[in-house]
């Protein structure tokens, strides 16, 4: 049986996973550990986990191509860490999705409440409204899922809730820095452009001309809005 809520934590240094292992249990977290891509495979699919802090420069197969295996077969939360600073990594990371980005040297604390306000997003109990029709898509609230002119969409758990969050408050314009309040769960002035990521990947599955998006419009120099 699996542990059913642990933490994997999967890093090549055993320092950082001691160091993110401990803040996690002391925050009342169960743990698992993984040094490598191959073990961490190993123990999603034995141990189904609630969440996998994921370091990228990992040996063999790297944090990306463990995240884009993850994601091909789930939806199960991914945070990325990682001493890569750069911006084009991160949005790689992002369009893989993953749902968080945490660049080294971190705070553990900070990387704990990240993995506690994913958590939360991730078993957000269905929104109000049973089921919502934005634009061509319908989306049902209880089963979290979306359909677009009657075929399955495939969105990711952050994808879903951006566009519910949106959809509800049609015509309302919102910046990235409240989107990442409202629909990640915290504000991260310096790191928007997670927004702007998820914003392209919902137009490239919403919208019927992603490059003059119809519905999820950018209003410049403000943030986005949703047209229904």
């Amino acid at each position: 049986m699996g542990t059913g809520g642990a933490i994997l934590v999967v890093d090549d240094e055993p320092t950082v996973r001691d160091v993110v292992v401990r803040y996690l249990r002391r925050d009342g977290f169960t743990t698992l550990e993984a040094a490598d891509g191959e073990e961490a495979r190993a123990l999603i699919e034995a141990e189904e986990p609630s969440l996998v802090v994921l370091d990228v420069m990992l040996p063999g197969a790297d944090g990306f191509e463990l995240c884009r295996w993850v994601r091909s077969r789930s939806d199960l939360p991914v945070i990325l860490l990682t001493a890569r600073v750069e911006e084009a990594d991160r949005i790689v990371g992002l369009e893989l999705g993953a749902d968080d980005y945490v660049t080294k040297p971190f705070s553990p604390r900070e990387l704990s409440a990240r993995v506690r306000t994913v958590l939360r997003r991730s078993r957000a109990e269905a929104p109000a409204a049973e089921s919502m029709l934005a634009g061509t898509v319908e989306l049902d609230g209880a089963g979290r899922s979306a359909t677009r002119d009657g075929r399955p969409l495939t969105l990711t758990q952050k994808e879903f809730d951006l566009l519910w969050f949106l959809a509800s408050h049609p015509g309302r314009v919102f910046s990235r820095d409240t989107l990442m309040d409202r629909v990640w769960g915290y504000r991260a002035a310096t790191d928007t452009g997670t927004v702007t990521v998820h914003v392209r990947r919902l137009r490239e599955k919403i919208e019927t001309n992603p490059t003059r998006p119809r519905h999820l419009q950018t209003v410049w120099g403000v943030g986005y809005r949703f047209d229904p």
